[in-house]
């Protein structure tokens, strides 16, 4: 009996599919739909998704001050001064007008 010096053919067919798997799951792991590339992503959205958020809470503050401060409650004779002057175009009776 003699024995040849050569791989079989099962133990390259096992290890071309061990090969193939352990790419798709390395490829898989790092570019798929849960993959690192897109789990950073989805960070660098939530971040910009926070900075949005946190500016549009100081907007909301920023008009619940204003509102506040024409209410019937507390009313603030100086912005009420100017946002009839803005929307409304009204002028004191001692003021020129120069255009």
């Amino acid at each position: 009996m003699t024995r040849s010096n050569r791989p079989s053919l099962g133990a390259f067919v096992f290890s071309t599919i061990a090969f193939a798997l352990s790419a798709y799951f390395t490829f898989a792991a790092v570019q798929g739909d849960f993959g690192l590339f897109r789990r950073v992503e989805i960070q660098a959205e939530a971040e910009a998704l926070r900075q949005d958020l946190d500016q549009l809470k100081r907007e909301t503050a920023q008009m619940e001050n204003l509102t506040h401060r024409l209410s019937d409650d507390y009313l603030d004779l100086d912005l009420l001064d100017e946002q009839a002057r803005a929307v409304l175009g009204l002028l004191r009776a001692d003021e020129i007008v120069i255009r």
